[in-house]
């Protein structure tokens, strides 16, 4: 490959990587990765300088302002500062400012994986607040950073004006509760705190950015009209005595208490409750630092050590598997205690059944491990001259190890998944969606309440919703007897939701609102459904071949009888409150467009899917009509490019009540 296609090809994948991680807050690479990615271009760049570009990864600083704050620019730019990764490196640093600088003293940092910011105060009073951005401009999220506790809102005896840089972050132990609140939801894991905290940052509404519990460093004055200081570490013991929360910065003579402060902080970073992606090395004297000067992008008086990902080899002496709340098996490797980035590491995550059939791993193999983003220890390789004789391939159970349902894998994914409707690991989320809104919609029935029925031991299956004993109800914290009756009227009232949102409530894979809705109109009751064979299934709108397997193997297991026929005993209504195949608009398809007088939006809707329509959000050539208010837009031309015929709402009343034709 040619220099300019290995530049290219290398640009164009740091940009994506860069853009993941400081837009998108999702990284899908390490930073070690992107460091090495990084320094493969500087290399290549500056071996061929005449091919550097003004918009090159090299040039700038990553990330940039998003659309949805307003863009603030820098009065002083943040820029970011150049890595290293080796003794001999760091070492050629120090030389080089020497050659210019006498006797030059260094102030040590540990650097902080957050979100750097900007904060500007006007006579002691925080009045703005920016992210890093480019470097040049970033997002004003001021309301978002005034919850954060740790930055002052007010500060006495400050100058007129002040500006100062920091890191805001999220603590290791905020970050463990958030992500297993969102593992209770059923929600994506937060990837690492560095990018929860930026996430959280970015939240348009302040209130929930609040709930995130960040905190922040400051480690330099950008800018200031009131005191002058002569070194780094005096200014930041002056941060410190207004009170801001100010990073540790002790101050070395030479280049052998800095190797040691390094390794140092290396070995003990978990004294710290934030993550540590590397070491700040930086010049102590102001005076010096503005002889120097700085490059386009990086200062001329400071580094950052970066750490390597530490690996170390360890024997996995068992696999074991957990169920999570959605019901994905993950299999985690149980190793032979080894040290990794100061702390004691006991297991290490498999991922999933792809990841261990892709290397190869098996129980009694030494492997390669390493912790992931400084947090989840994972396993990197398997040393093949070392593995024991008789060792076998790895595979996933297929019945699940806490209730035994069958597992099943993912159409569209790696995930294999227990089936059962009653499985202990997962009741907490299955209650939650059986009693959900769109499901069987039981008013004051949230996660917390749940919680709680099931930690004390008094429900085990959706069914025992309509079992309860609500003088036990009326003790749980929060509750009480009016609650508690407010609350079992609800459960009682949801009897009679109907076959739709039973079907929804069960939560079988494929069958949405959608899907149970056309088999609740082609099927008057459960017990109806549940004889009809894939054939049958298939000949229903919006059921496919995949939808029907999942209807019959569903209806099949164990778990999903006795959870039917405990709803039956209950007094739970199997039959169908939808209009039959054969209604009025059976067949139909209809779109509603502008903005309706005589009816709400969802009262149209619900009208049309109760005479048997499908209400379509689109116009296509398969739409029966197309009904429009005022200020109809898009969609009414392209019915008429279609000649699609349109109604307005008086048409649509006089077919409801018989007296027009349906065209």
């Amino acid at each position: 490959m040619q220099p300019q296609e290995q530049i290219n090809a290398l640009r164009d994948k740091l940009n994506l990587w860069s853009h993941q991680y400081y837009d998108m807050d999702a990284p899908t690479v390490s930073d070690y990765d992107y460091d090495m990615a990084l320094r493969e271009l500087e290399q290549l760049e500056a071996a061929h300088p005449e091919l550097i570009t003004p918009d090159s990864p090299t040039q700038r600083v990553g990330g940039h302002a998003l659309d949805a704050f307003t863009q603030l620019r820098h009065e002083v730019p943040l820029q970011s500062l150049q890595d290293v990764f080796a003794p001999e490196e760091l070492s050629s640093f120090v030389q080089r400012v020497s050659q210019s600088v006498a006797n030059p003293r260094w102030v040590f940092e540990p650097k902080v994986d957050g979100l750097s910011v900007a904060l500007e105060y006007v006579d002691g009073v925080f009045v703005r607040g920016a992210t890093r951005g480019d470097g040049q401009v970033g997002e004003d999220v001021t309301e978002n950073l005034k919850t954060v506790r740790s930055i002052p809102l007010k500060i006495e005896n400050a100058p007129h004006r002040l500006i100062v840089r920091g890191e805001c972050y999220m603590a290791r132990s905020v970050f463990e509760k958030l992500n297993a609140v969102r593992e209770a939801a059923g929600k994506p894991l937060m990837a690492n705190p560095r990018n929860a905290a930026a996430g959280s940052l970015r939240q348009l509404d302040p209130k929930i950015a609040a709930k995130r519990r960040l905190d922040c460093v400051i480690f330099n004055i950008q800018l200031t009209d009131g005191e002058t200081f002569g070194t780094d570490s005096a200014s930041l013991d002056y941060l410190s005595s207004l009170g801001f929360p100010v990073i540790d910065h002790p101050v070395f003579d030479t280049l052998e208490a800095v190797s040691h402060a390094i390794s140092d902080l290396g070995e003990h970073r978990e004294r710290y409750p934030f993550d540590i992606d590397g070491a700040v090395v930086k010049l102590d004297s102001l005076s010096a630092r503005e002889m120097l000067g700085a490059t386009a992008k990086f200062p001329r008086w400071a580094v950052a050590w970066k750490y390597p990902p530490e690996q170390k080899e360890s024997v996995i002496t068992d696999i074991v598997v957990q169920v999570g709340r959605t019901g994905v098996l993950t299999p985690k490797a149980v190793i032979a205690p080894v040290r990794l980035a100061g702390t004691t590491v006991t297991n290490a995550t498999l991922h999933n059944q792809d990841f261990i059939t892709e290397k190869d791993i098996r129980i009694g193999d030494t492997v390669l491990v390493q912790k992931a983003g400084e947090i989840i220890p994972q396993v990197v390789s398997v040393n093949l001259s070392r593995r024991p004789e008789g060792t076998k391939p790895y595979l996933l159970p297929r019945r699940c190890p806490v209730c035994g349902a069958e597992v099943v894998r993912d159409e569209d994914g790696a995930a294999y998944r227990c089936t059962g409707v009653e499985c202990p690991a997962q009741l907490v989320r299955t209650i939650t969606h059986f009693a959900s809104r769109e499901a069987m919609d039981i008013e004051g029935l949230g996660p917390a309440i749940i919680e709680q029925l099931v930690s004390e031991g008094l429900i085990s299956t959706p069914a025992g919703l309509y079992t309860l004993d609500w003088a036990k109800v009326s003790g749980l914290d929060g509750l009480g007897e009016k609650s508690a009756e407010n609350l079992r009227r609800s459960v009682e009232t949801s009897k009679g939701r109907g076959l739709t949102r039973l079907l929804t409530a069960f939560g079988i894979r494929q069958v949405g609102t959608s899907a149970a809705r056309s088999l609740a109109r082609r099927f008057p009751t459960l017990d109806a459904l549940m004889e009809a064979d894939e054939e049958t299934l298939t000949t229903i709108e919006d059921i496919g071949g995949i939808t029907a397997k999942s209807l019959i193997d569903w209806f099949a297991a164990p778990q999903s009888r006795h959870l039917i026929e405990a709803l039956r005993s209950a007094g739970v209504s199997f039959d169908s409150q939808e209009q039959p195949v054969g209604a009025l608009l059976a067949g139909k398809t209809v779109v509603l467009t502008g903005t309706l007088s005589r009816y709400t939006r969802s009262e149209a809707k619900a009208l049309l899917e109760g005479q048997g329509a499908k209400v379509s959000g689109s116009v296509s050539k398969k739409t029966s009509f197309v009904v429009a208010g005022e200020a109809a837009g898009s969609k009414l031309t392209k019915a008429n490019e279609l000649g699609i015929p349109v109604l307005s709402e008086d048409d649509l009343a006089g077919i409801l009540d018989g007296t027009r034709d349906i065209p």
